[in-house]
């Protein structure tokens, strides 16, 4: 697949929200990851082929969405947040970007998952996600948007397909916002565990 300029990412973004169904399909095929790669010359392309032999100038970076509940929300708009799931960035507090930038997606309804960025491992992990540390930020899909910029933010909704008033059930209720990157406890914790050994038998299969 050849790399995607910055550029045309608008146009393609259109594209797919046109082409989405109208209802959910019962089983999504597993998409593949994108990487972010800025070329020595500041150049901004996406690609789904990770850089085997990238110089040092060269940054891959994978951007894994997250999304909110879809249960209750209308089919084509479910269809939308499981394509393109919306993520917001926003410190532990909300100056007049910040409130703006809530206006708007609340505005247009659009279901979304709260990342809180107030330690140097959020600050790490925001600048690994969208290439700047900038709040409040926006990803659609696996589109980074760094910083508050109202026409950047509405021109990729409307290309994902997201309604311009909204269309949220009554009673919906967004996730609670949670730390972009937990503490290093509370993620050894959620890591899978290795299935105990298996216990020695004697015989006739009695275990020990």
């Amino acid at each position: 697949m050849m790399a995607i300029p910055l550029s045309a990412l608008p146009l393609l973004l259109l594209t797919l929200g046109l082409a989405m169904p109208s209802t959910v399909p019962a089983q999504q095929p597993a998409s593949k990851p994108l990487y972010r790669i800025v070329g020595p010359d500041g150049q901004v392309t996406f690609t789904d082929r990770p850089p085997t032999a990238a110089p040092a100038a060269v940054v891959a970076v994978p951007l894994p969405p997250s999304a909110p509940p879809t249960a209750t929300l209308p089919a084509d708009l479910a269809a939308v947040v499981q394509r393109f799931p919306v993520t917001f960035y926003r410190g532990a507090d909300c100056p007049a970007a910040c409130t703006e930038a809530r206006a708007l997606l609340e505005q247009r309804g659009v279901p979304h998952v709260v990342r809180t960025v107030t330690t140097p491992r959020d600050t790490a992990e925001l600048q690994r996600l969208t290439g700047a540390a900038l709040l409040p930020s926006l990803t659609v899909g696996r589109q980074p948007l760094p910083g508050w910029r109202r026409a950047d933010w509405s021109g990729f909704l409307d290309a994902a397909g997201y309604p311009e008033k909204s269309r949220l059930p009554a009673g919906y209720r967004m996730p609670d916002a949670a730390p972009l990157a937990p503490p290093p406890a509370v993620a050894a914790a959620s890591a899978p565990q290795a299935p105990p050994p298996p216990t020695p038998s004697g015989p006739g299969g009695i275990r020990f």
